[in-house]
Formats: structure tokens, C-alpha cells, sequence
């Protein structure tokens, strides 16, 4: 059941994400048909998770009060979420063949969960590796992921503590609550 959510949670997001991104291109002609510089559409993804919240304060009707205590959960739910899918689709596209990101490479922190995935992704990129070698990474990788599974869990626990039933429900309706 957890490993459904997770994959309807990273399900509804991929769905969701380009939808916002849609309405955001075409929603509007305030910026003085400026939109293509750079090849990436004057993409904003601070306005687009601005929306996006919005969007999730709009259908859960909170109110202001409501909402500022409620955001802080959602982000921490949201961020645990997010932790939990590092590794499910091999790295979103393999990152890690030829080392990390881009410029900013090593700078980025990696989770425990994201360094456990690369871990096991490089013992596996080498055919050579000892299967005792597989065997310590594939179990470190399942650690992590039941801790970030955890986290998930206990995220959703603060939430829904602080929810209506309606809210809840709502919540489990966009995949974010079990």
C-alpha cells in the first residue's frame, strides 16, 4: 500500500507539474512578449510551486489562519515525498554515469536515500563487482528507503492531525495522504 502511494504520489506530480507549467506559459501577457529567452520560456519554478500551493490551499478552503499552519506541514510532507522517490526511476534518467549535475555538481546535499541509490547504481555499472558488495548496497538502499518511508509516514501523521475530514479527504483524493 505505501509503495502505491508513493508511485501515485510521484504519478500525480508528474501530471500536475507540466499542467501548471501550461497555464503558466499561456496565462497572461505581463511580460511584454518577453516569454522565450533562453530557450526555457521565462519557466519560473517558485511562481509554478507558488501555484501549485495555491491550488491546494484553494481546494482544501483554508482559511489565512488555517493555511499558515497548515503550509509548513504540507512542505515537510511534500519534502519527505520527495525524498522517498530519489532512486524509484533510476535517477529520473540515470544521473550519476558520468558524475553528478551540472555545474553545481558536489555542491548539492545528496539524502542518505540519494547516496544509497548511487551507491547501488555504480555497483551494478560495474559487471565486476563481488555479489557480497551488491548484496551490503541493495540492503543500505532498502534502509533508506524504509527510513524515508518513515518520514513520509510521519509527516503524514502531523498533517492529518491538523485536518477536517473534508481536508483529508481531499488530500488522499491528490495522493499526498494514504
Amino acid at each position: 500500500m505505501s509503495v502505491r502511494s508513493v508511485f501515485l504520489s510521484a504519478v500525480l506530480m508528474a501530471l500536475l507539474a507540466p499542467a501548471l507549467a501550461l497555464a503558466q506559459a499561456g496565462g497572461g501577457g505581463d511580460g511584454g512578449g518577453q516569454g522565450g529567452r533562453g530557450g526555457r520560456g521565462g519557466f519560473d519554478p517558485a511562481q509554478m510551486r507558488e501555484r501549485m500551493m495555491a491550488g491546494i490551499k484553494d481546494q482544501l478552503g483554508a482559511t489565512e489562519e488555517e493555511w499558515k499552519v497548515l503550509l509548513p506541514k504540507i512542505e515537510k510532507l511534500m519534502a519527505a515525498q520527495r525524498e522517498s522517490r530519489v532512486g524509484f526511476f533510476g535517477g529520473f534518467g540515470g544521473f550519476g554515469r558520468g558524475g553528478r549535475g551540472g555545474p553545481a555538481g558536489g555542491e548539492q546535499p545528496q539524502s542518505e536515500l540519494a547516496r544509497a541509490a548511487q551507491e547501488l547504481r555504480s555497483a551494478l555499472e560495474n559487471k565486476e563487482t563481488p555479489a557480497d558488495t551488491i548484496a551490503a548496497r541493495l540492503t543500505a538502499y532498502r534502509e533508506a528507503r524504509d527510513k524515508a518511508r518513515a518520514a513520509v509516514t510521519a509527516a503524514q501523521k502531523e498533517l492529518k492531525e491538523l485536518l477536517t475530514q473534508r481536508q483529508e479527504a481531499v488530500l488522499v483524493n491528490m495522493g499526498m495522504l494514504d
